[in-house]
């Protein structure tokens, strides 16, 4: 099976005095690509930039290999949802569907077949006549989908679309989206803060930082070798820049045996998980073990997540009963390291 062709190419730039946006984007067919950053990291602007509602500086937009961005936006291929859904409060969830078929020329009665379709699609014929008030997050995370897709898009352009979502319906609604983007046989942006949503919506990742793309690839390989410090936070490792000689690896001053065989510079994960903590200096090889003062606790699901500062900070992830056994406080200085086994390097 052969590569899918692009339909998106965009190279967006976006110049305001403090903050400049540069980034390219290429999505395929039926491919969902995800735009991951920091608050102020330029997201919001670039899908903004693809739906015409903030200007480009430079650049361009292909669709289908036709420039899109000499076209005002009501006049582009696209559908949005936002992140507060935006439906018409004084319409019914089908004539909010149906708004968009009928702007583009077709009659009442067919702009609302092709709305009640679409309502059913999503499972929400019976919410036809509801208005917005009337409907729950879930519910209008829906409504506006349909209306999005309503209007045959070649473009899909999602702003944390489960974000306005309460936890307990986050996962069902969820799992609905990744359904109904599998259908979609455009090219669908979606940008988001959570990277579960963006692990479990998106084909391919694009990591965006200060306007500029910092890490693009298959979910798994960012989470396997991030490579800025917000992605290590991202997906949970502890993340350093290191020289590699053969399995050897240091970070800081300190000499860490690694899985892979490198040479020059490299990137260091492991993750809070795989550090062990101990009150006097563990015995055996000096590497792989530092001295650290503890810089905060704090409860980390099931388990207590220790701050580590000192020649290398870190997180690391231990158990209740080995924080009473350790008598760890705030300040205290201890003993860290981690099994060659589980500390990984790859090229930075």
């Amino acid at each position: 099976m052969g590569e899918r062709p692009v339909t998106l190419h965009a190279h967006l730039v976006v110049a305001r005095p403090r903050f400049t946006l540069d980034i390219t984007l290429e999505v395929a067919a039926g491919q969902v690509v995800a735009l991951l950053g920091p608050n102020g990291a330029g997201k919001t602007t670039a899908l903004r930039a693809l739906a015409g509602l903030t200007a480009l500086s430079d650049g361009h937009i292909t669709l289908d290999g036709r420039a899109l961005h000499p076209l005002p936006s009501e006049r582009r291929p696209i559908g949005m949802v936002f992140q507060d859904y935006l439906l018409f409060p004084h319409l019914s969830a089908l004539d909010n569907v149906a708004f968009g078929p009928r702007c583009q020329g077709a009659s009442t009665a067919e702009a609302r077949r092709t709305a009640a379709a679409w309502l059913e699609r999503v499972g929400l014929a019976g919410q036809a006549r509801s208005r917005p008030r009337q409907l729950s997050g879930g519910q209008a995370q829906r409504v506006a989908l349909a209306r999005a897709l309503a209007v045959r898009p070649r473009l899909l352009l999602l702003d944390e679309p489960l974000a306005a979502l309460d936890a307990h319906i986050r996962l069902e609604i969820r799992s609905q989206l990744r359904r109904h983007l599998a259908d979609f046989d455009g090219a669908t942006v979606l940008v988001t803060h959570d990277p579960l949503d963006a692990m479990v919506l998106a084909d391919r990742l694009v990591v965006v930082e200060d306007g500029a793309v910092v890490q693009d690839g298959r979910p798994l390989e960012v989470a396997r070798r991030p490579r800025t410090d917000y992605v290590a936070r991202l997906v949970g490792l502890n993340l350093y820049r290191a020289t590699a000689t053969g399995r050897q690896a240091e970070v800081s001053g300190v000499l860490f045996s690694v899985s892979e065989h490198l040479e020059g510079p490299v990137f260091v994960a492991f993750a809070p998980s795989a550090v062990a903590l101990y009150r006097n200096r563990p015995d055996g090889s000096p590497r792989n073990i530092w001295q650290a003062g503890i810089d905060g606790i704090e409860r980390h699901g099931d388990n207590v997540r220790v701050h580590l500062d000192g020649p290398i900070s870190a997180f690391a992830d231990i158990t209740p009963a080995a924080v009473a056994d350790l008598d760890l406080t705030p300040g205290q200085r201890i003993w860290a390291s981690v099994k060659a086994t589980e500390t990984h390097a790859y090229p930075a």
